[in-house]
């Protein structure tokens, strides 16, 4: 690939929990997703005070020059509230 804009890396599925990806030249972008782990954490509402959860890893590598950082934690933060609540992409 010469350019682009954006590209996604998918690692989750090799059952890689986390990685960085490296930027390829002319790209704006790039985001690594890797795969859910289920871990436990504190929940008030639960029985023992704990619950099992998954979480997932992404990072997020950007040419600074292109994409301006706080319009990219706007991004994660955007991915993070539709990847917790998926039901709101049919609003």
């Amino acid at each position: 690939y010469q350019s682009g804009t954006f590209t996604i890396s998918n690692l989750g599925m090799f059952g890689v929990s986390q990685f960085d990806a490296i930027l390829p030249p002319g790209m704006g972008g790039i985001l690594a997703i890797g795969g859910t782990q289920e871990v436990i954490v504190p929940c008030s509402q639960a029985v023992l005070g704990m619950k099992k959860v998954s979480k997932m890893t992404v990072t997020l590598t950007c040419d600074h020059r292109q994409i301006y950082g706080a319009d990219a934690a706007l991004f994660l933060k955007e991915l993070n509230s539709v990847m917790t609540s998926p039901e709101t992409l049919l609003l």
